[in-house]
């Protein structure tokens, strides 16, 4: 049985979503490259900027980077050999491992996320209107799995 074609609203939206995304994540990617940061990279010291002082456990990092727990472990072998970040036996069950920013991880992350934020504003938000923001929002939110 063949496939039936998209229509001419949904290729366009469809395409208009991958030339999109792709133009910004190349952008975003080249300016973060500047600071010697991969998306992976900034992607893992980004969850560990907003899960504070603390850190997170490898295995809710990996979970959360959608990665093998082995695939992980080379990320954060190549982040700690980069003093970014630090690994230290979980302090509830003494099993695991819990994943936290060093100083200079912060520091990093902190011009990283100053990067990215005006780049996306550059590239998107200063685009677009709040009422846009609210609806492409609405939409991410339908399209999550489960909903």
């Amino acid at each position: 049985m063949a496939t039936e074609k998209l229509g001419e609203l949904e290729d366009r939206a469809w395409r208009g979503f991958l030339y999109t995304h792709d133009r910004i994540w190349r952008e975003v990617e080249a300016n973060l490259a500047s600071l010697n940061v991969s998306m992976a990279e900034y992607s893992v010291l980004a969850l560990l900027g907003e899960a504070g002082r603390g850190g997170m456990r490898m295995s809710e990092l990996a979970q959360r980077r959608v990665m093998s727990i082995g695939g992980f472990s080379r990320l954060a072998d190549r982040l700690e050999r980069r003093g970014l970040i630090q690994r230290q036996r979980a302090a509830d069950d003494g099993r695991g491992y819990t994943v936290v920013l060093t100083t200079q991880g912060r520091a990093l992350l902190r011009k990283a996320w100053r990067q990215q934020h005006s780049d996306l504003r550059r590239l998107f938000f200063d685009r677009l209107d709040d009422d846009d923001l609210r609806h492409l929002a609405e939409i991410w939110a339908r399209l999550e799995p489960g909903s």
